[in-house]
């Protein structure tokens, strides 16, 4: 389910789930695992990739709705401390989007440090409003920290998905390029980062992230959990996802 392959010191970590790289417990436990032992292991940037056509598609609806509150509240407990560890990583990561990004993959690369998108008939953003869950704080936080105030509200609470180059164009990704030029890109962006004084560059992104971080405080995080357990088992919510269950079924 996860693919490391090292390009010198920067280390690819593909995501490999077919068919559309949906996030079960184990995936999201082995990326988080990933990124924290990579800097440990040598490298010294990451970027995190899909494959042709679909980056991630979020959380695997149809897997939750089978779930026990337990296995839920493992899961989503689990892909907190994935998006932190993302924030809080030592060294550079990429999202290489080479595809679709609906929720939980547009989340994944908000808490990246950079973002390039496939040109293409691909869509991205936060769409949980439309599938019946209220966007959770910590990640409308990381949402604003990227397009700013107005921007987050009208992409959250519409729950749009939009193109790549609409998502450029209000800042949710930094850089687009050809679908099959996506990865190189990302490595080159952080070849160019590992080519600074790496003690300045270090230091100064630490800073520059320090707001990210503080979004994941133990208050923060126990409160949002706490609220996306209660929102996720309320009856609208339920119902919705059942819906959407169903139609992903069909496909």
């Amino acid at each position: 389910m996860l693919v490391s392959t090292d390009h010198g010191p920067v280390r690819q970590l593909q995501l490999n789930r077919p068919p559309a790289n949906a996030l079960s417990w184990e995936l999201v436990a082995g990326l988080r695992k990933a990124i924290e032992t990579a800097p440990q292991e040598g490298a010294r940037a990451l970027v995190l990739s899909g494959f042709p056509g679909r980056f991630s598609g979020g959380l695997d609806v149809p897997l939750l709705l089978g779930l026990d509150r337990a296995a839920v509240d493992s899961l989503w407990r689990e892909f907190y401390a994935l998006l932190s560890a993302l924030a809080s990583s030592p060294i550079p990561i990429a999202a290489a989007i080479a595809g679709h990004a609906p929720a939980g993959g547009t989340v994944l690369a908000l808490f990246c440090d950079w973002r390039v998108a496939a040109c293409g008939d691909f869509k991205l953003g936060l769409n949980e409003v439309q599938v019946g869950i209220p966007l959770p704080p910590i990640i409308l936080g990381g949402l604003q920290r990227l397009v700013g105030p107005r921007q987050a509200e009208r992409l959250a609470v519409g729950g749009l998905l939009i193109s790549p180059a609409d998502a450029a164009s209000v800042g949710l990704v930094d850089e687009l390029s050809e679908p099959d030029q996506v990865v190189p890109r990302a490595l080159a962006w952080c070849q160019s980062l590992l080519a600074l004084p790496p003690n300045a560059m270090s230091l100064t992104r630490q800073q520059a992230r320090a707001d990210l971080v503080g979004l994941f405080s133990e208050r923060n995080l126990e409160a949002e959990l706490d609220r996306v357990m209660a929102s996720w088992w309320a009856e609208e919510t339920q119902k919705t996802l059942r819906g959407l269950a169903a139609r992903l079924g069909k496909k």
